[in-house]
């Protein structure tokens, strides 16, 4: 037996903070999560854990540990070849990889879809997917839509040895909903040949749900109080059990940290509307409903089973996953996230005091501490950005749905100070290396203008 440990990330699309049972929802969805439930009372629950706004920003600042505006990754990839990550990034798995673990990809990578960007480029052994979204399956349905002339989507399949193929599963709707049962049976199947290898792994497992179209397997169909929406929570907390039995049944779940965690708030789409619980917001905003999400971290005799409101943001989970494996962070560029070990085993308080909270390309918001410090207001995505003029100084713990304008118990001018330094840190890091442009070519490497920053 391996003593390396097993890392499973069973990355949830468009999880909303309200939905689950043990973060307010559950019943009050129309359907009880009691699997997940039931892991959240063995894990690290975090309450302040901080994404981006959106999928392809996220994704990148989990697999690099850095903010999305430093890799060009800082907005979502909306079709064809418009980018991602660049050969230069090292991803968790690149790292993982050269320190002998077994890895495999399932679902949405979202961060390059070509030859050179896809996850077996960047350190997977195996990968099965849609190139960028799972909204693409809707695109048969458009009566103005013409596959000939706009392109078809579709699945992948492919490893590092052989290269990734285009298989003939062309998205839709139907296959939207069938698709995470052959996401379940490849982690199966890789888990199994990881553990017979006596291999560490790492299995990085991108659920469709709760991205919509909501589509689920006919066996959950009618199942819950809550139509289509609630039947999908129910089937995402059997799958998410059923990688849990799958480790149980192999007898390594006592080595395995498993993570479950969302990549951004809940749709707005009224195709799947969700709900940020006690925050507001929904993805593509900048609100808090829209980059915090459930995340809960499960490592029997390490992490400490409790519930926590210290900031966490998400590139903290690609320095500290790196670091649990045994494996060096690298120092030959800029790293974002902060080693969150000592937190997550025991310790009170984070090793994070602030992050910074980017919407496309602008700086919406810096948050320190229970503050947030806001600069541009959208609460929702289909809402107006709304230049704020004066900064909003908000209390989180007075204030959690970002309400108030000006009726302020305090006038917190002196929280401005930790803003701006947060920012200055920031602003001096690019002066030591500049930013990736977004959309920048394969082999584009920034350059690095100081040995130190200042």
């Amino acid at each position: 037996m391996t003593d390396k440990p097993n890392i499973v990330y069973f990355h949830v699309d468009n999880l909303g903070l309200g939905e689950l049972g043990c973060y307010g929802g559950g019943i009050l969805r129309g359907a009880d999560t009691a699997n997940i439930d039931a892991f959240a009372a063995d894990s690290l629950k975090l309450s302040h854990f901080v994404v981006e706004p959106q999928c392809t920003p996220t994704r990148s600042a989990l697999m690099t540990g850095r903010y999305p505006i430093r890799s060009g990754n800082h907005t979502i990839a909306l079709g064809g070849n418009d980018g991602g990550i660049v050969a230069w990034e090292r991803t968790i798995g690149d790292i993982l990889s050269e320190a002998g673990y077994a890895t495999a990809c399932y679902g949405k990578w979202h961060i390059g879809a070509e030859d050179g960007r896809w996850p077996t480029d960047h350190g997977f052994d195996e990968w099965y997917g849609p190139a960028r979204t799972y909204d693409e399956c809707l695109w048969p349905d458009d009566p103005w839509y013409d596959g000939d002339r706009d392109g078809y989507s579709y699945m992948y399949d492919g490893t590092r040895e052989a290269g990734v193929t285009t298989t003939d599963q062309q998205l839709t709707v139907a296959l939207k909903g069938r698709m995470d049962a052959e996401y379940d049976r490849r982690a199966k199947d890789f888990l199994e040949r990881a553990v017979a290898d006596d291999k560490p792994f790492f299995l990085y497992h991108n659920h469709s749900l709760m991205h919509f179209p909501i589509e689920v397997r006919e066996q959950f169909k009618g199942r819950s109080d809550n139509g289509d929406w609630g039947d999908a929570l129910l089937m995402l907390d059997h799958d998410f059990q059923s990688i849990l039995g799958t480790l149980d049944e192999l007898g390594v779940a006592e080595n395995t940290i498993v993570v479950f965690a969302g990549d951004n708030g809940p749709e707005d789409h009224l195709l799947g509307r969700g709900t940020a619980g006690f925050f507001d917001g929904s993805y593509f905003s900048s609100a808090e409903g829209g980059i915090r999400t459930p995340c809960l971290i499960r490592w029997p005799g390490h992490v400490t089973p409790r519930e926590s409101n210290e900031m966490v943001h998400v590139t903290d989970m690609f320095t500290t996953l790196v670091r649990w494996a045994g494996c060096d962070v690298p120092d030959d560029r800029l790293i974002d996230g902060i080693d969150q070990r000592q937190f997550f085993e025991s310790a009170e308080k984070s090793a994070r005091e602030g992050c910074m909270v980017w919407l496309n390309e602008e700086l919406h918001a810096v948050k320190w501490s229970q503050f947030k410090i806001s600069f541009k207001r959208q609460q929702h995505f289909h809402d107006p950005e709304i230049p704020l003029g004066f900064a909003r100084i908000i209390n989180l713990l007075e204030d959690p749905k970002e309400r108030e304008p000006v009726n302020q118990t305090f006038v917190r001018w002196w929280v401005m100070q930790h803003a701006r330094r947060i920012i200055r840190q920031f602003e001096q890091s690019v002066e030591h290396e500049e930013l990736i442009p977004a959309g920048a070519p394969l082999d584009f490497v920034p350059q690095r203008r100081r040995t130190a920053v200042g």
